[in-house]
């Protein structure tokens, strides 16, 4: 944005200066003192000047806001409305985006004063000499991909974007291992390594430059001719934004995604937000199984593998004539079309002594009362451990044996036979002050 300030402002007596984040402060607000009359700035930036009181806004007349749809959103919205608290009410504002949503336009009321609206183009639409199209590939199979298009089609110099910083990491990384030289430009680069990449990029020296969507906006890269979608943008918006890196100052270029099956449904939205339905390529020996097809209900897709097993357990196998498959040895015969297959029995534990007989099939088992049934029943169960020996007791019984009747010991049989003292009525512990009856 500088740069064009300075191209379009040449013959204009005007100052103008550029401050952004990453690099050192103390030049910028040295630059700063001999005062400015255009000043492009970062939100952030900004914000630390005004705090170390390096600049004042008292006196700024118009406040511009490029891509505005991404200044007014969450990530922003705080920075923003700080700083036009800072600046005279009476001022021109005016709000630049290639993209412009409903939400955003309601929430530019609290910035605007009856505001008028200049359209160039229709809402959210790309460039016109842009040719868009997509690739149906698998997901673990992109980057072979992109690797098969760079050098088969022999492009020399490729903007590709992916959706996060380390995914953009990665992908160089495996780029620079298939001899094609990529670097890689994200928000967790300081501001030098991002200028060193691009003016690399810009001077051919990088083939393919790998970016987030910190590069989908303000960045102009004359006649760049193709632009790819990696991973598809999660905002729609986005979308027209990355391709609008192509096919600018009346140049043509290429714009083509990478979608697998989970990028369908982003696939739809980018769709129905510019209004078109973007062109599908087949690139030979990449055409995945999956990769084309539109996801499917969710009932569908449960019953598919359900019926696919069905399908390969009705399939018969092929053999000879009047031949029978041979049976593994203690295999049971094959039963009858329409038969019930037979229920497995299951091993019967050893009756214990006193377990009723088996009944005879079809005989019903008398009811004992309905008051004793259960404890009858509990009664000739047989026991759940019958082949364990060992005595059931808990880790602090001390060897007690729970499952034996109770036995009263010998010293309380001698203290229940021992005679009542007459007139003996007293209790063997006093009763808490809690539980005694107050007196009448």
């Amino acid at each position: 944005m500088h740069e064009s300030v300075q191209t379009y402002g040449k013959h204009v007596p005007l100052r103008s200066f550029c401050v952004y984040g990453g690099v050192n402060i103390n030049p910028q607000i040295e630059e700063l003192r001999k005062g400015v009359e255009i000043l492009v700035a970062t939100p952030g930036r900004l914000l630390d000047l005004l705090q170390q009181k390096a600049l004042s806004l008292g006196k700024v007349q118009i406040l511009v806001l490029d891509e505005a749809d991404r200044m007014l959103d969450m990530g922003f919205i705080p920075d923003i409305k700080r700083i036009v608290a800072l600046l005279p009410t009476t001022r021109q504002t005016l709000l630049f985006s290639a993209t412009f949503s409903d939400e955003i336009r309601k929430l530019s009321a609290q910035f605007l004063k009856d505001p008028a609206t200049i359209e160039v183009a229709r809402r959210n639409t790309p460039a016109e000499l842009v040719t868009q199209y997509v690739h149906f590939v698998d997901a673990n199979r992109k980057r072979e991909m992109l690797s098969h298009l760079v050098r088969k089609n022999d492009w020399s110099q490729v903007l590709v974007f992916c959706k996060t910083k380390h995914g953009a990491n990665r992908l160089a990384s495996q780029l620079q291992r298939d001899h094609i030289n990529a670097d890689a430009i994200h928000g967790n680069k300081s501001q030098n390594a991002r200028v060193r990449a691009l003016e690399d990029f810009k001077e051919g020296k990088v083939r393919v430059l790998v970016a987030t969507d910190i590069a989908a906006r303000g960045l102009d890269i004359e006649e760049l001719p193709h632009v790819v979608n990696f991973d598809l943008p999660h905002v729609a918006e986005d979308y027209v934004h990355r391709i609008g890196r192509t096919g600018r100052a009346g140049a043509t270029g290429e714009a083509l995604s990478l979608v697998c099956p989970e990028d369908r449904p982003l696939l739809g939205a980018v769709e129905r937000l510019i209004n078109k339905k973007i062109e599908v390529r087949h690139v030979e020996g990449f055409e995945g199984e999956r990769a084309g097809l539109r996801t499917e209900p969710a009932e569908r897709t449960e019953r598919a593998p359900q019926a696919q097993r069905e399908g390969r357990r009705a399939k018969p196998q092929p053999r000879a004539e009047g031949a029978r498959p041979p049976r593994a040895e203690g295999a049971k015969p094959p039963r009858a079309e329409g038969a019930k297959p037979p229920r497995a029995e299951a091993a019967k534990p050893p009756r214990s002594e006193g377990a009723k007989a088996p009944r005879s099939e079809g005989a019903k088992e008398p009811r004992a009362p309905r008051s004793n049934r259960r404890r009858d029943e509990r009664e000739d169960r047989a026991p759940r451990y019958a082949t364990s020996p060992v005595a059931r007791t808990s880790g602090n019984s001390g060897g007690m044996d729970f499952d034996k009747p109770y036995e009263p010991s010998p010293s309380a049989l001698a203290q229940d036979a021992l005679p009542e003292t007459p007139g003996s009525n007293k209790r063997s512990a006093p009763i808490p002050a809690l539980f005694r009856r107050k007196a009448a």
